[in-house]
């Protein structure tokens, strides 16, 4: 069938980026002049097809908003029938101008960051397949093709973080984020396979349905698979978006070049996981425990993460530990049902702008600062450093939830949908949301006061300077989505955009007056007054202080990679001396054993052949002797 409207060109979103990929790889060193800039055109290709895209769905009805997009059978077992097909509707969409819009901004400001080094051309074919691989994945109309997309991210992922692999942090880094994926990507295969044998088909109508109503097989689900189906799903999406108890690689995935910390941490990889579990609703809602489990990760990885950010001096990490905060409450309100699953996405990209201005700032320090990335040597930067200072200002006024920018409208959002929800369990959800942006307010202000403001603290020989316009621009781009994104998703109908996919959220109206509203004011408040008593209004010391307990776990990310080690390393290391041992002793020595047996007697038996006529006629006379003995003693008997 020919293929009309919105669907027609989303192939041509996954075809750019994909082709400038292929071209920087194949094309070798004959590309080096140019290939940066076939980067960013292939990137911006996509970000124009899918602008025109989105502008076109608009003048669509709501129920002609989704489309499919058939490109060729991707593979046919027994009564598996797996389209490589593509979905448009207003969730993919959503992403598809995320993932190219501010894509487009991490591949201009690396022309500047990467200019110098001489492997560039290589970064951007890989920035491009990381962004080929991550279109792949939302705009999947099965979950095979999802997961097609699901893995080149992690393929991409493991390229990016260890792009300098001449540092062996790198080397480990990528290792480790590769290895702790697949963890995650086991419960999403497991759930692929249970989906089969549960529909017979892995196809988001047949299994989701194709509308708000969620008329789909999921909506005849027992609920002990639809909780199975919940769980492994989650643990899918605690890989990507680095969600208790998969989260470790995260933070380590900062040796990788600052644009791709901004790429994998603000519009790409680490929203995958939300994005799979809102895709999934319907199977989701047919499990209260599975939506409960969800809940929970937010909550507690929300947290976790804000303790995180507060113990580390380097800027890059403690950013780092604030996106697993971050993405902790875009978990917690996918978790809440139709209540939340607006304010999880609208969250999602109003934090795409804010965090990944904040760390494109953090890299124009950097980039100042000799690639010094502890926050200890800083301070004073906003008397050299005007642009990176006011646009790293509007992202952290964004995230601490300050009003009118973004955060506030999008996170405050999600502390009231939780006390909304009610009952024992909403209370607790509510106060750790509450309790998470009190704690963000402090965290994030003690990177501004540390960097910005105070005494310079930087070593004679660096000498602090704005970055270049190639830079700067893509910092006050970004900065435009971090003051008014949130209010024009909350406020401007998005909830209503993404009704024909995840139904009708539950508006509660945004009023920041309510108890909850005062609440998150309040403690931001203080979170930011404190910050300033000990970072902005006295001396920070060059030299870390011993501090507390708490402050020790946060520095060694809560014990996370401890508790990996003990749990998993250390027992699979056993497992490991276990099974060589028993190959060793039991499998080899067995048939070892048995050849040893066999050699032995074959070589006694063969000391009988002495070559001699005599003993050959001793030994048949013997043989005679015995065959006549035997014989007489049968016919006795």
């Amino acid at each position: 069938m020919k293929a009309e409207g919105i669907q027609a060109a989303a192939w041509l979103l996954i075809a750019f980026p994909l082709l400038g990929a292929a071209v920087l790889l194949l094309g070798g060193r004959r590309t080096d002049r140019w290939g940066h800039l076939l980067g960013v055109a292939m990137s911006l290709a996509s970000f124009v097809v899918g602008a025109g895209m989105f502008v076109q769905m608009l003048g669509y009805d709501d129920a002609e908003r989704r489309r499919t997009l058939h490109l060729w059978n991707f593979f046919d077992v027994g009564s598996l029938h797996v389209g490589m097909d593509l979905l448009v509707d207003p969730l993919s969409i959503s992403f598809v101008l995320l993932i190219t819009g501010v894509g487009s901004l991490i591949h201009i400001y690396s022309m500047g960051y990467m200019a110098h080094d001489e492997d560039r051309r290589r970064f951007f074919a890989y920035l491009n397949l990381f962004v080929a691989a991550m279109l792949t994945l939302v705009l999947g109309a099965n979950y095979v093709v999802l997961f097609l997309g699901w893995e080149g991210v992690g393929l991409a992922s493991y390229l990016l973080i260890g792009f300098w692999q001449f540092k062996p942090t790198a080397a480990v880094a990528a290792k480790k984020a590769f290895v702790v994926n697949r963890v995650g990507d086991l419960g999403l295969v497991t759930a692929i396979m249970l989906m089969f044998a549960t529909f017979n088909s892995v196809d988001f109508t047949t299994i989701l349905g194709t509308g708000a109503e969620h008329v789909g097989l999921a909506a005849k689900l027992s609920s002990g698979v639809a909780t199975a189906l919940g769980l492994l799903l989650l643990l899918g999406a605690c890989g990507k978006s680095a969600q208790l108890p998969l989260q470790s690689w995260l933070l380590d995935a900062m040796e990788g070049p600052t644009p791709v910390s901004a790429l994998i941490h603000a519009a790409t990889m680490v929203t995958a996981g939300v994005y799979l579990i809102v895709r999934s609703a319907p199977i989701f809602e047919m499990s209260a425990d599975a939506q409960l489990v969800v809940t929970i990760v937010g909550a507690a990885t929300l947290i976790a993460g804000a303790i995180i950010g507060c113990g580390k001096d380097d800027i890059k990490k403690a950013l780092a530990g604030s996106t697993m905060s971050q993405i902790g409450y875009m978990t917690l309100a996918a978790g809440l049902g139709p209540a939340g699953y607006a304010l999880a996405i609208a969250h999602l990209i109003a934090h795409g702008f804010f965090k990944a201005g904040l760390f494109l700032g953090a890299g124009s320090v950097m980039h100042a600062t000799g690639d010094d990335v502890n926050m200890r040597h800083y301070g004073a930067l906003r008397k050299v450093m005007y642009v990176t200072y006011g646009t790293f200002g509007l992202g952290y006024l964004a995230i601490i939830g300050c009003p009118p920018f973004s955060g506030f409208f999008t996170k405050d959002g999600i502390i009231e949908a939780a006390y909304n929800k009610g009952g024992t369990s909403g209370a607790i959800l509510g106060t750790c949301a509450l309790v998470g942006a009190g704690i963000t307010a402090y965290y994030m202000s003690r990177v501004m006061f540390m960097t910005f403001f105070g005494e310079k603290r930087w070593q004679e020989d660096v000498h602090p300077h704005e970055s270049p316009k190639v830079m700067t621009i893509p910092l006050i781009l970004l900065a435009f989505g971090s003051v008014f994104a949130g209010g024009f998703l909350v406020l401007g109908g998005f909830s209503g955009f993404l009704a024909p996919v995840v139904g009708e959220s539950e508006e509660h109206g945004f009023n920041p007056l309510t108890a909850p509203g005062i609440a998150t004011f309040v403690l931001m408040i203080v979170g930011v007054a404190i910050a300033w008593r000990q970072y902005g209004a006295r001396p920070v010391p060059v030299e870390a202080p011993a501090g507390s307990f708490l402050t020790h776990a946060a520095r060694r990310d809560l014990y996370g990679d401890a508790i990996n080690e003990s749990l998993l390393m250390r027992p699979g290391q056993w497992l490991t001396r276990l099974a060589v041992w028993f190959d060793n002793r039991g499998v080899d020595g067995a048939v070892n054993g048995i050849a040893a047996g066999v050699g032995g007697t074959s070589g006694r038996i063969r000391r009988v052949q002495t070559g001699f006529a005599r003993s050959y006629a001793l030994s048949m006379y013997l043989g005679a002797a015995i065959v006549v003995a035997a014989l007489l003693v049968v016919n006795v008997s």
